[in-house]
């Protein structure tokens, strides 16, 4: 019997996928019962192992050459088990349950948000035959495995200095619900695809690595994360800020062009 090793191939990055999806119901089920303490960080490496198997699915499809609609379509449904469920249900047993039916709907708004995000994102990715398109220089909205780390992150550094941070009910429910908007929102994220090489992508690293070890030295090394992520969306946000200020003054160079060659209503004319 011989083996196709091309139709092989497209066995290994869903591979990936389904252990991003394992580390997902590991994480769900830590915090299913009764959680202790190190349960939520358990639960929190465990989404953090889940996002190294997402970000390698990807690249090992790229390098085979095996990209295909059945792998996007999976790779959307592991991030909502990894991605959006068991964040969701984390954060709410670790913070949000004390607020009652309104960390209820907190939760269920990032799970909701997280759906329709990566929804749009399947549809946007299609391409007219229905192949999957190269992956452009930003992403429509926060992707949701960034999103799922910011919360993480939160739980982690908590957990790493012995719980000395307050759980923070009302702040955890403001990063929450300010996550789920920026999921669904049109704010463009770079998704780094296009990164090479280069003097501005040197310094982009130096910069981060520089204010990483800052961070972990004046604080926790567990806050790099946290640092990294906010960062990250921070600049999604000064990116679309700095974009809507130069179209609006483009704009209106515009519109002062065409009403300096329009002629004045109270000039006649010469014929």
């Amino acid at each position: 019997m011989r083996v196709d090793l091309r139709k092989s191939l497209f066995i290994l990055p869903n591979l990936f996928t389904c252990s991003s999806i394992f580390c997902g119901l590991y994480a769900i089920i830590l915090c299913a019962a009764e959680p202790a303490p190190d349960d939520f960080y358990r639960a929190s490496v465990l989404i953090v192992f889940a996002m190294f198997f997402d970000t390698i699915d990807g690249r090992v499809a790229r390098m085979t050459r095996t990209q295909s609609a059945f792998g996007v379509q999976l790779d959307s449904l592991a991030d909502v088990v990894s991605f959006g469920v068991a964040p969701a249900l984390l954060v709410y047993r670790w913070s949000l349950e004390e607020l009652g039916l309104v960390g209820v709907a907190a939760s269920f708004a990032y799970l909701a948000c997280g759906a329709i995000r990566l929804a749009r994102f399947n549809v946007l990715a299609m391409g007219d035959r229905g192949a999957p398109k190269k992956p452009g220089k930003y992403i429509l909205g926060l992707p949701i495995p960034g999103a799922a780390g910011i919360l993480v992150s939160l739980v982690v550094a908590n957990h790493a200095v012995g719980g000395a941070l307050p759980g923070w009910p009302y702040i955890i429910l403001a990063v929450v619900l300010a996550l789920s908007v920026f999921m669904v929102s049109s704010i463009k994220f770079r998704s780094f695809k296009d990164l090479r090489l280069s003097r501005r992508a040197v310094l982009f690293v130096s910069v981060a690595i520089g204010s990483s070890a800052i961070i972990a030295v004046r604080f926790h090394i567990s806050f790099v994360l946290v640092w990294l992520l906010t960062s990250y969306v921070l600049m999604g946000l000064a990116e679309t800020l700095f974009g809507l200020s130069r179209r609006g003054l483009a704009r209106k160079r515009h519109a002062e062009v065409i009403a300096e060659e329009e002629p004045s209503p109270g000039r006649t004319s010469a014929h």
